[in-house]
């Protein structure tokens, strides 16, 4: 091993024999110590400091100069400070094993100025890998305990098995709050879980080199929320590469959208205990129960045909008074996922809602959807034109007071879209994590708010729901709409869930929005007042 004076002459005679001048006014320059010179002297120096590659070198200079990074050769490399700008710190890599050299040079107009360098301690590459953040989970930190005196994780996985997944534990003084951690067994690279309650598709951590992959989060008591778990995502930008290997967890036993029985297409479901109850999502017994009836409509303004599903309560009178009437985008989703017809007899035999009935609308395909729900003048006119005439033929209508235009995501932005374009028709819009960050090609986002801005007021009532898991992308773009709206002087109910962009979640939003907009708002249950 070099001694440091071993290596000062080496590095004097490797910059002599380069021919530069760097060599004859070369000085150490070791991290932690300040150095300063002044233009007024005769010859200047240059610093040089001993690197390895991956080294992060950390500085400041102090003085109207620049300062240049000069390879071993005195050649230069990159401006580390211009001068004439007012940052002061610099940062670098070095890419090579070796000296380099840090040269201050002096500017036009301050030719004799002096200067102060220094270094802070350099950072190895190795030394700049993340540090493991603290284990928050009580059970996860026994473990870790465990494995470092030898013990395996069976008993652990075994406990799991029976207790299920994810791990919910108490915060100590936090008795709003829980500790869910997410778990998966064995991956061999990675795990990520889709739709995470950060609004991603967050990636797991493993502990130690053990079977056990974990990601942890502090949540409210009362989320609700699905997902999936994705082992050994394949490697790639392309996040949609995430789908290859999406699955229920094995660990939890509680499903959702599980019509098809196959692991890779239904989620998994987690429901903290102060979730809000959903009490309308399942059949009841002794109920009177409407009829669901599938028939096609086509389009001559689209130039399409789609699915319209017809739900009529029991005892359904054309034409009668009082009456209401939904009208639901995204039937795939709102008569599975979301029990649509079984919400609505739930409803209408608590007598919270007058007898409603309901068109749920299909998309003739998922490319027809993104340019039939955002703002679209052509689709608004089929709905106007061709649906709810349509509609009346059938048996189906009612007020617009009582009417109801609802959908989630884009089928959200698109109610919203309706109750301006066609408040004579809808009066009620029901609107579920909408996308109201949409706007036209090239223009900035927020398009359909700005519309209602310009727009007189029209009468319209708004139900908002937004989950606080689905980033600012929806929640602020939520919250600016609910402003707009209060101050044009339209009734507003916004609320928000501990919640992601998530069918689970809407099926409980849809009846408490129903609720508030055409039904005994005033008697609306506990399930419904979450805030």
């Amino acid at each position: 091993m070099q001694t440091f004076n071993q290596w000062s002459c080496a590095l004097a005679l490797a910059l002599c024999v380069s021919g530069n001048a760097m060599a004859e006014t070369d000085n150490i320059l070791h991290p932690g110590q300040t150095v300063s010179a002044s233009f007024a002297q005769a010859q200047q120096p240059i610093w040089t400091v001993q690197l390895k590659t991956g080294d992060l070198v950390q500085g400041r200079l102090q003085g109207d100069v620049s300062l240049r990074l000069l390879d071993a050769q005195g050649q230069p490399v990159r401006l580390l400070i211009d001068g004439r700008d007012q940052p002061r710190e610099f940062i670098f890599i070095a890419d090579r094993d070796g000296a380099y050299g840090l040269r201050a040079e002096a500017l036009a107009t301050r030719p004799q100025a002096t200067y102060a360098l220094s270094l802070k301690p350099v950072i190895s590459a190795s030394a700049q890998k993340r540090t493991a953040a603290p284990l928050q989970s009580p059970t996860l930190r026994a473990l870790q305990q465990q494995l470092a005196q030898g013990a395996s994780t069976e008993t652990f996985w075994k406990d799991r098995q029976q207790q299920g997944a994810p791990m919910v534990e108490a915060v100590e003084g936090k008795p709003g709050l829980s500790l869910v951690t997410f778990l998966w067994r064995g991956a061999r690279n990675n795990v990520r879980v889709f739709g995470a309650p950060s609004g991603n598709h967050d990636e797991l951590q493993r502990l130690g080199d053990s079977d056990v992959w974990f990601r942890s989060y502090l949540l409210p008591a009362s989320a609700r929320l699905s997902y999936q778990m994705a082992p050994d995502v394949p490697a790639s930008d392309d996040r949609r590469m995430i789908l290859a290997s999406t699955q229920r967890d094995p660990l939890n036993p509680n499903r959702f959208a599980d019509g098809s029985g196959d692991p890779f297409l239904s989620r998994s479901r987690l429901e903290l205990p102060a979730a809000p109850a959903q009490p309308w999502v399942a059949e009841r017994p002794g109920i009177a129960r409407g009829t669901l009836e599938r028939k096609v409509l086509s389009s001559k303004l689209l130039g399409n045909e789609r699915d319209v599903y017809l739900y009529r309560p029991a005892q359904w009178q054309a034409g009668a008074k009082g009456q209401g009437l939904l009208v639901l985008f995204d039937a795939h989703a709102y008569t599975r996922q979301v029990p649509t017809p079984t919400i609505l007899d739930n409803l209408i035999a608590e007598g919270l809602i007058p007898p409603t009935a309901a068109l749920i609308i299909a998309n003739p395909s998922d490319l027809s959807r993104q340019q039939e729900l955002p703002p679209n003048p052509q689709f608004a006119r089929f709905m106007a034109e061709e649906l709810m005439p349509w509609a009346r033929q059938q048996g189906l209508a009612a007020s617009a007071a009582r009417t109801v235009v609802a959908g989630s995501s884009y089928g959200g932005l698109a109610s919203a879209y309706m109750g301006l374009k066609h408040p004579e028709l809808f009066g009620n819009v029901l609107s579920m994590s909408g996308s109201y960050w949409w706007g036209h090609e090239g223009e900035e986002p927020g398009w359909l708010t700005r519309e209602y801005v310009k727009s007189p007021k029209q009468p319209l009532r708004f139900y908002l729901q937004s989950g606080l898991f689905e980033g600012p992308k929806i929640l602020d773009t939520n919250r600016h709409l609910r402003d707009v709206l209060l101050a044009k002087g339209y009734a507003v109910e916004q609320v928000e869930y501990p919640a992601g962009h998530d069918y689970l979640q809407w099926r409980g939003s849809l009846p408490c929005g129903l609720i508030s907009l055409i039904g005994k708002a005033a008697q609306a249950p506990e399930a419904c007042q979450l805030r």
